[in-house]
């Protein structure tokens, strides 16, 4: 029991050097400036709910990208065939395919070899193959052009690729700063973007394909003319043959007409580009020229005279800021193929700063509590367990800095559990540390042993937790991961602080002050679970199931009818915050708003008299329909209420939401069989299937919590409901280690004895447990506010149902099929002497 000077160093090193890398998230900038360059400035940086801002997810349209495909594929089919004097009777469009057909069936060999050239190879692995097109003969004279599987995803991965760079040159252009733009998935952009606050001018922005092209007009009705309409409704003529395409632009820039002071947006071609525009402007003197923008008509000005120049200008009912989007789209090129937008969420800046001080207030309350709660318990000796509880905080975000994390809200919501959580391990510690010096072991003694046999239920409780924290990082998205990170960060980290550190100080103080005993005691004389408490638990099991049961039951009646308050997240549609100045008027806000048209639409006052949740159901006619219904919300939302601000827009998918709610399911349901495995392996298969009917109990009473107080359903339940799965599993673990500690002790007490007692022994650490994890949660629960109630307030719901399942749910079931086995092995005749004795579970 000597502390090796090697390993205190390098325990000192880590928590100093943890203590630096977090030191700058709490000092003022100007103080930053000022720290010598060799120590650490990086500092977490905030999620968008924290600071403000925009977040968008597109995707390359499939369809719209094998349209543009099948397209290009007759004019090069028709191209080729044409160049080698191969005569056709049609090139038509079929499907998804093109079908050639030719004028002398004599000819379909070579014209297969000759359409082979439209064919592009295929990276396959690290090796090329395979082929983007199968060119096949369909009868004497026709030849069918089909884009393979492998083709189609080829050419989304090289789009999805082309498009980042696009979009990231479209960012650059209007000068937002610190952008995240990745790729998500094989088909997917995700664009997050602080400060932004306008969602149509983003959707503008990103989403728009920017394809240019100059046409002339000709007649309605003539062949090859399409009608296109403006911004304002007319109609124009247009020839289908591109005169000049918008990839010949080599610069476009906001201005002002010069006489009528109007914004403008002016263009320069490139050489090849000048001197066709030259040549048309010749030719077509006294022709209108329209200027077509993603099958818009941007302008169609009348050509007056040859413009030699290579340059020309824009004109239109444009703004300000409508002409800089444009030039900075024109100037970035267009997209390789239509991105549309399936989810975006928008966080005001003011909500964020006040989201940062909550979660600070929140999160500083529940530590309090929760130091003030361990101070009582252990006295002195609780000091230690409190420093070692700051410092798992203090490496939490050393950890979140080094590894480049966000911190969201959610994220904050995970390090105030973290705390409740990492108190478990010092408080089975210390527990563990009474019982041994009741035994009237010695001080190293005690503090040996204790450690030892908390150890393996420290890891078991701890692997539960963390199999819940890595389904919700693998399934979640954004915040909720934000939330899985510092969880999972957290409980690794108490390992090392609770364990290790608290070990090598209490070695330290007991050497030091020459201690004979350890005497761990609370700071008054009360005693919340006296020494020898022994509760016949055993004796209320069908009680206690009874009720669990009953209670389950009314949460699947809650569950169909009301049903649970989905958020935008599973159901699709438009969200909306709105705060006003004073009190909100919910008849003149709900009488105004359903007067717009959008359909359903649902009014919740939330957290405050003067706080409203606006939900629209979505809206049929693509991302344009959702951008226009969000415009007109606002605009509905101010006429109504001068004073009111939208703080918070969230417009989700149906595609987003059927995926977000098959996660959540897939989550929860693979996180239950992970833990039900573990225990099966770790313990036996009665001990597994107890803990995971008391789960299936104690998830439907959540579910049922959620019905009857009509909390959002959204991501972040489904954090809540994951969390608990862990916590709940963490708590059942405690129990179930210690009756399997003593039922190799006590091999002829009979099982239902050997439960109650194991339940006794560990009552005071759980309580105290559920206490920690409570008070910690409590205050979020109470002033968190919005972005966290759909978390927070479940949570400390669970805790309770967690603490009280554990004692009349989880031992009973394990009793009663411990009873079944014993009968059942009863029967069979007894093989040899190491049979089980039958008062037994078994040898566990």
């Amino acid at each position: 029991m000597r502390n090796s000077p090697w390993l205190v160093a390098s325990y000192i090193l880590v928590i100093v050097f943890g203590f630096l890398v977090a030191m700058p998230n709490i000092l003022p900038q100007a103080v930053l400036d000022r720290v010598p360059s060799f120590l650490p400035h990086s500092r977490v940086s905030l999620g968008l709910d924290l600071r403000g801002g925009s977040h968008l997810v597109l995707e390359v349209d499939r369809a719209d990208l094998i349209n543009e495909r099948v397209q290009g594929l007759i004019q090069d089919a028709r191209r080729v065939l044409r160049e080698k004097n191969l005569a056709t009777s049609a090139i038509r469009r079929s499907g998804e395919a093109v079908l050639v057909t030719l004028r002398d069936p004599a000819q379909r060999d070579q014209a297969v070899t000759e359409l082979q050239t439209l064919a592009n190879p295929i990276g396959l692995g690290t090796t090329v193959g395979g082929s983007d097109l199968s060119i096949t003969s369909q009868g004497d004279n026709t030849i069918s052009i089909a884009q393979t599987d492998a083709g189609i995803t080829s050419h989304i991965n090289a789009a999805v690729e082309q498009s980042l760079e696009i979009i990231r040159q479209r960012v650059d252009q209007v000068g937002v700063a610190e952008p995240t733009i990745q790729r998500v998935g094989s088909d997917r952009v995700l664009v997050q973007l602080p400060g932004e606050q306008d969602p149509s001018r983003l959707r503008q922005l990103l989403g728009s394909t920017a394809k240019m092209s100059f046409h002339l007009l000709g007649d309605q009705g003539q062949p090859g003319v399409t009608m296109i309409a403006d911004e304002s409704g007319q109609q124009y003529p247009v020839l289908d043959r591109v005169e000049l395409s918008g990839d010949r632009l080599t610069d476009a820039r906001a201005a002002f007409d010069q006489q009528s002071r109007q914004p403008i947006v002016t263009f320069r071609f490139d050489s090849a580009g000048a001197a066709r525009f030259a040549q048309i402007t010749q030719a077509n003197v006294g022709r209108p020229f329209a200027i077509v923008l993603d099958n818009k008509v941007l302008s169609a000005p009348v050509i007056q005279t040859p413009i030699t120049g290579g340059s020309g200008q824009i004109s239109g009912s444009f703004t300000p800021e409508d002409a800089t989007t444009l030039s900075a789209l024109l100037r970035a090129g267009s997209l390789p193929a239509k991105l549309t937008v399936i989810e975006e969420r928008t966080v005001g800046a003011d909500l964020g700063s006040d989201a940062i001080e909550m979660g600070i207030f929140t999160g500083l309350i529940g530590f309090v509590l929760v130091v003030c709660f361990i101070f009582f318990l252990y006295g002195s000796w609780g000091i230690l367990a409190n420093a070692a509880l700051l410092i798992n905080v203090v490496l939490t975000f050393a950890g979140l800095t080094l590894i480049g994390s966000t911190l969201t809200l959610p994220g904050i919501a995970g390090v105030v559990l973290g705390i409740g959580l990492a108190v478990d391990a010092n408080v089975l510690i210390n527990e563990r540390i009474k019982e041994e010096t009741r035994k009237g072991k010695s001080a190293f003694a005690a503090i040996d042993s204790g450690f030892a046999r908390a150890y393996s239920t420290i890891v078991d409780s701890n692997v539960t937790a963390l199999i819940a924290t890595v389904l919700l990082f693998w399934f979640g998205s954004g915040p909720v991961r934000g939330f899985a990170v510092t969880m999972g960060l957290g409980i690794m980290i108490s390992m090392f602080t609770a364990v290790s550190v608290v070990r090598v100080a209490m070695i330290y103080i007991a050497a030091q002050r020459k201690l004979k005993k350890i005497e761990i005691k609370p700071l008054l004389p009360i005693n919340l679970v006296p020494d020898g408490t022994r509760i016949p638990f055993m004796k209320g099991r069908f009680i206690g199931i009874g009720v669990s049961v009953l209670l389950s039951i009314a949460s699947l009646v809650l569950f169909v009818t009301p049903g649970l308050n989905y958020g935008v997240d599973f159901r699709g549609g438009i969200q909306m915050e709105v705060v006003t100045a004073n009190e909100a008027d919910l008849a003149s806000f709900r009488s105004g708003l359903n007067e717009l048209g959008l359909g359903e639409v649902a009014l919740q006052e939330f957290g405050a008299h003067n706080r409203l949740l606006v939900r629209v159901e979505r809206q049929p006619g693509g991302e344009i329909a959702q951008t226009e219904a969000v415009e007109k919300l606002k605009a509905e939302v101010l006429k109504i209420d001068q004073t009111a601000k939208v703080e918070r827009t969230e417009v989700v998918g149906p595609k987003v939401s059927g995926e977000l709610a098959t996660a959540g399911f897939l989550s929860v349901l693979l996180a239950s069989i992970a833990m039900m495995i573990y225990i099966w392996v770790r313990f036996e298969w009665p001990f597994a299937v107890g803990a995971i009917a008391t789960l299936v109990l104690d998830v439907t009473k959540t579910i049922g919590f959620f019905a009857i107080t009509g909390l959002d359903f959204n991501l972040t339940a489904i954090a809540a409901l994951l969390t608990l799965v862990g916590y709940s599993v963490n708590d059942k673990v405690v129990v179930y280690d210690r009756m399997r500690e003593n039922m190799r002790l006590y091999k002829k007490m009979p099982l239902r004895d050997v439960i109650d007692l194991s339940i006794n022994e560990t009552l005071a650490r759980s309580l105290y447990t559920s206490a920690t994890a409570f008070l910690s949660l409590l205050p979020m629960a109470i002033w968190g506010g919005s972005a966290v109630s759909s978390f927070a307030i479940p949570m400390v719901f669970g805790i309770l149902v967690a603490a009280l399942s554990s004692v009349f749910i989880a031992a009973p079931i394990l009793l009663f099929l411990g009873d079944w086995r014993t009968r059942h092995q009863a029967q069979k005749p007894v093989a040899d002497d190491t049979a089980v004795d039958s008062k037994q579970i078994g040898n566990v």
